[in-house]
């Protein structure tokens, strides 16, 4: 069976946690207690594994901070260790221990200063109901929490959709579901030492994952920059969070900021560029940015900032860098307010490397469809584009979730190095290649469809004339039954008194 990346075991854990807290916390808080007792769960595990080894050894650098840090292991003081935590989960000053737990671990740890949440004393959050979900944390298997996985972000994401599903409204989008990161990374491929920039980073997903690929195929975990923004104040923080976990170092900037009014990063080239901005951001600031120099193909329209995010990037990208971003579909084909003037320009410049139409419902909150677009400054393969249509790879996980295996992902890779080495080769409905003519011809559409076609169906040895007369027949026999029901439904009429 093939193993797939959507798995939820530790996220609805920490769900069921949440739900102790429904009716005792605002809304708002909801995410700031709960991701800070993941953080403060997890790196206290950490600390406690690498303190029992060190024990262990018997040198006496059990309390050595150096040894903690040679492995990414943040040093956490005594106050701020679980065991300290769970043992005041009944008292009333349950919060002010958590509280001063998290400004120990800042004083600690400088890199996290002010990011880590202090709201647990608030008189709004039920002691009580606090203490129960300490309770919950204390007995959590926490064997699912390696660095491999984006627990901060996949844990957010599930609970946010959770969240959005109970109020009726609409989930985040600052997060990618891993099989997507995966597929981003595999195809584009980030090698050591190089600059990687997402510039709405959400959790910070992409970067986690980049690493994952450094150190599955050089061997080099953390030979690559790490640079990113967001503008939201809280997922900001988590991402700090989330990197801080995992040892990665980041340039996020000194605070939040709007990528497009303060570009923290103004004269950064990176190499790879990985990004799942906003769809169809509105009113994104456009009439005060109009005379910006990011704007080379066309000035992006007010109502939608698909081509600024598209040309944001393409602004920062090094010489020989690569861009791989989701986009909501319309992006493909929309000709309105310059838009398709602006991807005539892009796609006559010859930067489109690759368009891949995914299926529905990858997102736990988001149902439209979207796609992957790759763009490369220098490609190998000159004027042409490949494209992949995608919409039918991918298996269920549950009613409203769909996942890529390992293989899909694999395979979307493989097709993509093929294509650059020049030895694809076009298969009917699944993946073509296309040079810019015959892009033009299309109208610089990049909708995938018009370009693999629809898949070829087996033959299925039914003589043809044979399976006419069959469906004919079958036919013949369902407009028998409507006449029936048409004749009871008349019936039924006049028996009230509306005869037609």
């Amino acid at each position: 069976m093939a193993k797939n990346n959507a798995n939820i075991g530790f996220e609805k854990q920490i769900w069921e946690a949440a739900c102790v807290l429904w009716g005792h916390i605002p809304a708002a808080e909801y995410r700031k207690v709960i991701i800070g007792l993941i953080f403060l769960r997890y790196i206290s595990n950490a600390f406690d594994k690498r303190y029992t080894e060190l024990l262990a050894e018997g040198d006496g650098f059990e309390d050595d901070r150096d040894a903690y840090a040679e492995k990414n292991i943040f040093f956490v003081p005594e106050k701020a260790r679980w065991q300290t935590i769970a043992a005041a989960a009944h008292s009333p000053e349950i919060g002010i221990v958590i509280d001063e737990a998290m400004r120990e671990i800042e004083r600690e740890n400088k890199s996290l200063t002010n990011v880590l949440p202090k709201n647990y004393a608030s008189p709004d959050l039920d002691k009580r109901v606090l203490g129960n979900v300490v309770d919950l944390f204390t007995n959590m298997d926490m064997k699912e929490t390696e660095e491999s996985k984006d627990i901060l972000g996949r844990t957010y994401e599930y609970c946010i959709a959770q969240f959005a599903a109970y109020e009726g409204k609409k989930g985040g989008e600052f997060y990618t579901p891993a099989s997507i990161v995966k597929t981003i990374v595999e195809i584009l491929k980030p090698h050591s030492n190089c600059r990687v920039y997402d510039p709405c980073c959400g959790s910070g997903g992409m970067f986690v994952q980049s690493v994952k690929f450094l150190a599955e195929h050089s061997g080099k975990r953390y030979s690559i920059s790490v640079y990113g923004q967001e503008s939201n104040a809280d997922t900001w923080k988590m991402a700090k969070m989330n990197m801080a976990i995992r040892g990665i170092g980041v340039n996020f900037g000194p605070y939040q900021a709007d990528t497009f009014f303060n570009d923290l990063h103004p004269t950064l080239k990176a190499d790879f560029i990985m990004a799942n901005p906003p769809f169809n951001l509105s009113n994104w600031g456009q009439d005060k940015l109009k005379d910006d120099i990011r704007w080379k193909y066309g000035i992006p329209p007010a109502g939608n900032a698909n081509y600024a995010w598209i040309q944001h990037m393409i602004h920062h990208l090094a010489p020989n860098g690569k861009i791989g971003l989701v986009l909501a579909n319309g992006a493909l084909s929309t000709q309105t307010s310059g838009e398709g003037e602006i991807r005539k320009r892009i796609i006559e410049d010859d930067l489109i490397e690759g368009i891949v139409a995914l299926p529905t419902q990858l997102f736990y909150s988001v149902t439209i469809p979207v796609t992957l677009w790759f763009i490369s400054k220098n490609k190998k393969q000159k004027g042409k584009t490949l494209f992949i249509d995608a919409r039918k790879m991918g298996q269920m996980v549950d009613r409203n979730h769909r996942d890529f295996s390992d293989e899909d992902i694999q395979k979307l890779g493989t097709t993509f190095t093929d294509f650059q080495e020049g030895k694809a080769e076009d298969i009917k409905g699944f993946c073509a290649v296309a040079d810019i003519e015959a892009i033009a011809k299309q109208d610089y559409i990049l909708t995938p469809g018009r370009y693999v076609g629809i898949e070829e169906e087996e033959d299925d040895g039914e003589p043809f004339d044979d399976k006419m007369k069959r469906l004919t027949s079958e036919l013949s026999g369902l407009f028998s039954k409507s006449h029936e029901l048409e004749a009871e439904i008349r019936k039924n009429l006049k028996a009230i008194g509306y005869e037609m």
